[in-house]
């Protein structure tokens, strides 16, 4: 028996809670999970799982040994990290989440050029906008704005951008400019969809309102709403990373200056580690310094 794959296996049941999943997670079978893990009681001589109907549930030895085994774990990956890093050649896989605007825009660009410049690097990039579970999808890194923050793991903040309401400058000119904000119920606001709702959040001079809009066409995808307020079908709320460089091109128009949409908050999540595989290290060192770019700059700072 392997017993440092059977480790493995068993921390995966222990974190998953089932057989089932432990074995779809680690691309084999529950008959195989379930005698790796018989094997590796008999080798301890201690039961470490109760099998139950619907899940399984750690003994007190299985809790104990749970620990030394994920630090047994990060050790063996450590001496293999610290052995790539002697030979100066981040290697090996990378699997990050990250949100599909983002992921399109910006962070495909930024892949290929690790890529290119670390040739034994791997990366599997999976763009999606739903919030992952790193450790039960097997993700290194995962990027997510917005939404609650998982308190079982670390979460580095990385940037926080405002959204502002925009339109294309052939959309004012034939439709107007709106001058203050009960002026947008008259104007095609494109939204995300979002049930009834009619009204949108704003922040400005005045604090924080709630302002009556119309919209008519809702679409699920940030990249695909940008594309429609360049083609001057209305207006929207777009983070400012998006389109700052389209403002100051005069491609779109930044409408009602003084106000905001509710800001977006990056973070890059991942699990505890002592030290990380220096793949791992690169891309969240990468990921990091890409993101923070794009936050704003303060007045006379340099861009």
């Amino acid at each position: 028996m392997d017993r440092l794959h059977a480790m493995k296996v068993f921390v995966r049941v222990a974190e998953l809670g089932t057989l089932s999943a432990a074995a779809r997670s680690l691309s084999s079978t529950q008959p195989t999970v379930s005698k790796q893990i018989v094997a590796l009681e008999a080798a301890l001589g201690v039961r470490l799982l109760e099998r139950g109907a619907a899940r399984v549930v750690l003994t007190d030895e299985g809790a104990r040994f749970l620990d030394d085994a994920r630090r047994l774990l990060e050790d063996f990956d450590d001496t293999v990290a610290a052995l790539n890093e002697r030979i100066q050649q981040p290697r090996g896989l990378v699997r990050i989440s990250a949100p599909v605007a983002l992921g399109e825009l910006r962070l495909n660009a930024l892949m290929q050029r690790a890529l290119e410049q670390h040739p034994l690097l791997e990366v599997d990039l999976i763009l999606e906008d739903r919030f992952v579970d790193p450790v039960e999808e097997r993700f290194d890194l995962a990027v997510r704005i917005g939404g609650p923050l998982p308190l079982d793991m670390v979460a580095r903040p990385l940037a926080v951008w405002p959204r502002y309401i925009v339109a294309s400058a052939d959309y004012v000119q034939r439709h107007g400019r709106p001058r203050r904000v009960d002026e947008l119920v008259r104007h095609r606001f494109l939204r995300y969809p979002l049930g009834a709702q009619d009204t949108v959040e704003l922040h400005g001079p005045e604090g924080s309102v709630n302002v009556p809009v119309s919209s008519r066409y809702r679409i699920n995808s940030a990249v695909a709403l940008l594309d429609a307020v360049i083609e001057g079908v209305g207006i929207a709320f777009q983070p400012s990373w998006m389109v700052e460089a389209m403002i100051q091109r005069k491609q779109l128009v930044r409408l009602l200056p003084r106000w905001t949409g509710p800001s977006q908050a990056a973070h890059l999540v991942y699990p505890h580690r002592r030290k990380h595989p220096a793949r791992v290290q690169l891309m969240l060192d990468l990921l990091t310094a890409e993101i923070q770019a794009l936050a704003p700059k303060a007045p006379g700072q340099a861009r």
